[in-house]
């Protein structure tokens, strides 16, 4: 498994969800989604997106695309003047269907295919903390041939008819386009410029996360770490730190929480096994950093994930 594939697995991505809506004139829509990562593609616009950790509003034009790297609450409208909040529809009123799409409306001035990852784990992992809140894709941005566009497509395609093995087509394709989003968006990143496209790119500092991404409970130190990779400890410290703003051991260990938040919310596995499979001697040991990272002992996170999972997904709706 390629280093970013293992990442996105690790960051707790679950079930995807995709719709495609109709918005008539007037229109706007309320995404609570604060628990997901997830995009916009405009099939027909333009349509408007209020929020705060995009700005204000982002005018989204036919074949823009909008990628929310963090879940926020925000409203995609026909008006670029902030809506009346008592006028709003609720995206949350219907769960996102993931086939077939919705019948358009007669007189519908925009059409926009909206995708969502959920999220379980918070706080974030590392990854997805470092990306911009939102990353917009221009249509002109676009090569008319490159496997972006001829992906969505095919998406779009896809959610026009009703045919035998469409839903597993459909999310298939909606990782595909995610995919190319992130390898875009990573592209972008200058050269020398501080996150994840600086990391992947520098060959020692790939290979560390790769190792400790891969084995989070092997008994990684900074000097085993740097002789895997061939750098001195104090070569690979300066330029983990550049690419990434962190330390080598700071990274394995949120890699480990995250992990741990994995197996407390996935298996039935007892605080003693969890805190053995990343790395820990012992539950003490383990229960105290997981606290102190996350915010609550290991069993409060436990019973918190469970009851978060019996509620419905719709775009994750406010409490």
């Amino acid at each position: 498994m390629d280093l970013l594939t293992d990442l996105l697995q690790q960051a707790g991505l679950h079930r995807r969800l995709l719709d495609q809506r109709h918005l008539a004139p007037g229109a706007a829509l309320r995404f609570p989604c604060d628990r997901s990562i997830g995009l916009h593609v405009v099939r027909q616009g333009p349509v408007y997106l209020h929020a705060d950790s995009a700005g204000g509003v982002l005018a989204l034009g036919s074949g823009d695309i909008a990628l929310m790297a963090r879940g926020c609450t925000h409203v995609l409208s026909l008006q670029a003047t902030p809506p009346d909040p008592a006028t709003l529809g609720d995206a949350t009123a219907q769960p996102l269907q993931s086939t077939p799409v919705t019948p358009a409306l007669p007189g519908a001035a925009a059409q926009v295919i909206s995708g969502a990852y959920q999220l379980w784990h918070t706080p974030l992992h590392p990854f997805l903390q470092q990306l911009p809140a939102w990353f917009v894709l221009r249509a002109d941005e676009l090569p008319r041939l490159g496997p972006l566009s001829l992906a969505l497509g095919l998406l779009a395609d896809e959610l026009e008819q009703d045919a035998p093995g469409a839903r597993a087509v459909v999310h298939g394709l909606m990782d595909v386009v995610f995919s190319y989003l992130l390898r875009e968006l990573l592209r972008r990143q200058a050269p020398g410029t501080a996150g994840w496209g600086q990391a992947l790119r520098d060959p020692p500092v790939h290979r560390a996360l790769a190792l400790m991404q891969a084995d989070c409970a092997h008994p990684w130190t900074l000097d085993s770490l740097a002789a895997a990779v061939g750098l001195s400890r104090t070569g690979l410290a300066q330029r983990f730190r550049q690419a990434l703003g962190d330390t080598p051991l700071a990274h394995l260990r949120t890699l480990r929480m995250q992990q741990a938040m994995r197996l407390l919310g996935d298996t039935p596995q007892t605080l003693e096994q969890v805190a053995a499979a990343v790395g820990y001697q012992d539950a003490f040991s383990f229960s105290k950093v997981f606290k102190r990272e996350v915010g609550q002992s290991p069993r409060e996170f436990r019973r918190q994930d469970a009851a978060t999972r019996q509620s419905p997904w719709r775009f994750v709706a406010e409490a």
